[in-house]
């Protein structure tokens, strides 16, 4: 026997544009710092606190891992504000990438 919709209530296929939406809006993007030979390490401080709102502790952890390990991830975000994020840390001249997260290996 086949199910009687209920009135008032819309149904959602999984795949749809509404599960494409929410899956948009996820915080699923890292943006990555990568290190560079150019920049001085004040001025990755003051990117990251500028940029992203980033205390000044924040700002120079995430600055000396850039510095010691090649990379920081500064975010993870969803990928419109991650892709903001990149823009203007981008601007500001650092090294800059995004990417989706890996949700399996967390």
């Amino acid at each position: 026997m086949a199910k009687r919709p209920t009135p008032g209530v819309v149904e959602t296929p999984v795949g749809t544009p509404d599960m494409k939406v929410r899956e948009a809006f996820a915080k699923g993007w890292a943006v990555i710092v990568w290190n560079d030979p150019v920049n001085l390490m004040s001025y990755v401080v003051f990117v990251f606190m500028k940029i992203l709102g980033f205390t000044k502790e924040q700002a120079t952890k995430h600055m000396l891992e850039v510095h010691n390990r090649g990379k920081s991830c500064v975010a993870i975000e969803t990928r419109e504000k991650a892709e903001l994020y990149h823009q203007q840390i981008q601007a500001h001249g650092l090294t800059v990438t995004i990417q989706p997260v890996d949700h399996e290996s967390e």
